[in-house]
């Protein structure tokens, strides 16, 4: 599968699309004609499977010249890469414009030849090749997580792929079992991450601690070298998050081209994270079945805390998402309102952020930042709660609609409420001397 995922740049190189007649009788013309029916049912757009159909067909010739065999392999698949000037592995060379389309087109054949479908993996981040013995134990690990932690998927992903820097880390120090793990390895690990953020590093070392307990369980270790791994504090209220102004939200938009499928299914997600402050996870899965219509009601469980909040739906947002219904939205078996504006017409995947999105809107409406973090989908969940606190909303009112299970995670957001701060600034005339 690491064909799927390579990196290929280099110098462009015209191919050869002469169409050589195709025998049905081998399996390879049996397999393209099966995958161009797949990705019709998928809803490809005619001058998209052309392209893709040019570059098969090119593939096919070529392993009429250079196979006794017309079946696809990972081993043909690389030859005929190679001869197209595509070089496998990684470089820092760009890829042009043709590269790219070859490099999708075979992924895609890949993928179908595998599984029988294809998906997009646009958001798919590139795993770290283990051993076999070691992909063992990490599903082992990860079935333990599930089942007697209890721990979400989420949380699952992102310790995973924590564990699988710490497992590369091994397997570069020589280390083939987990016995020979010693603390000064474990160390050596951790300052190799110091380039990371506070708040990563805390969450890689998180993760750490909670495998090595599992391996001393399993008694794959020793000893419990989780107690030494040390935690790292992290002070959750250092920042001040990041809000918009208001004549820049509405300026954002604005620009929303809301004649188009792409511009209604936007507009709505944007009226999501703006009105009601919901997450991106949540607005990622929202389902159909999540918006109570007669009762005005959105009913969901949250992806991080996975307790249920109620919103109430209003006109606006309501209107919104009829539209993108109605007008927009493909028609799909998925239950996930939100779907891809282009074939394949899934879900979007669950590592997708929403940035590029928010970023297109606010590029067009000219706004710019100094910093990045001014530019994520959360920073219109933490405008909405200042907005609130402005408007002099209870405390309790806010962490509810917020979705938050303490109190103490809204309090935040009183270091940019300026009216709150104004009430609270010391009078010079109280403290002078008398």
């Amino acid at each position: 599968m690491i064909l799927l995922w390579f990196n290929i740049y280099h110098q462009k190189k015209e191919i050869n699309y002469h169409e050589k007649k195709i025998s049905p009788a081998d399996g390879l013309s049996t397999l393209i004609a099966d995958g161009l029916q797949h990705l019709q049912k998928l809803r490809y757009k005619p001058e998209t499977l052309k392209l893709y159909k040019r570059t098969w067909n090119a593939f096919y010739q070529f392993s009429c010249d250079n196979s006794d065999v017309q079946k696809l392999s990972n081993k043909l698949v690389e030859e005929f890469l190679r001869n197209q000037n595509i070089p496998i592995g990684e470089t820092n060379m760009p890829l042009s414009s043709l590269q790219r389309h070859i490099r999708a087109a075979m992924r895609v054949l890949v993928e179908f030849n595998l599984n029988g479908s294809f998906r997009c993996y646009r958001c798919h981040v590139e795993k770290i090749q283990l051993s076999a013995k070691m992909e063992v134990v990490l599903e082992d690990y990860r079935v333990f997580c599930i089942e007697k932690l209890g721990h979400g998927l989420r949380t699952i992903r992102v310790r995973e792929r924590n564990i699988r820097l710490f497992l590369k880390f091994l397997n570069s120090n020589k280390i083939t079992a987990f016995k020979e793990i010693r603390h000064p390895l474990i160390s050596k690990f951790i300052l190799s991450q110091t380039h990371l953020q506070t708040t990563t590093l805390a969450t890689l070392t998180g993760s750490l601690r909670s495998f090595l307990r599992y391996l001393c369980i399993e008694n794959q270790i020793s000893e419990n070298l989780a107690q030494k791994v040390h935690s790292i504090r992290v002070l959750h209220d250092r920042h001040i998050p990041a809000i918009w102004k208001n004549e820049d939200v509405t300026s954002l938009l604005a620009v929303v081209d809301r004649n188009t499928p792409l511009g209604k299914r936007d507009y709505a997600i944007l009226l999501f994270a703006i009105k009601m402050g919901m997450r991106v996870g949540d607005i990622r899965e929202l389902c159909l079945e999540n918006i109570l219509w007669k009762e005005e009601r959105i009913d969901l469980k949250q992806s991080k805390s996975k307790t249920t909040l109620s919103l109430p739906l209003t006109k606006e947002i309501g209107h919104a998402v009829i539209d993108y219904l109605q007008n927009g939205r493909p028609k799909s078996q998925y239950r996930q309102i939100f779907l891809r504006a282009k074939a394949p017409f899934t879900p979007f995947c669950q590592n997708t952020n929403l940035y590029s999105l928010l970023s297109t809107y606010r590029r067009k409406a000219g706004l710019t930042y100094q910093k990045q973090s001014h530019c994520g989908m959360h920073s219109l969940r933490h405008t909405l709660a200042s907005n609130l606190l402005e408007a002099s909303v209870p405390m309790e009112t806010i962490a509810g609609i917020l979705g938050h299970s303490s109190i103490e995670a809204t309090r935040i957001y009183t270091k940019v409420s300026v009216e709150m701060l104004r009430s609270a600034a010391i009078d010079p005339e109280e403290v002078s001397h008398a």
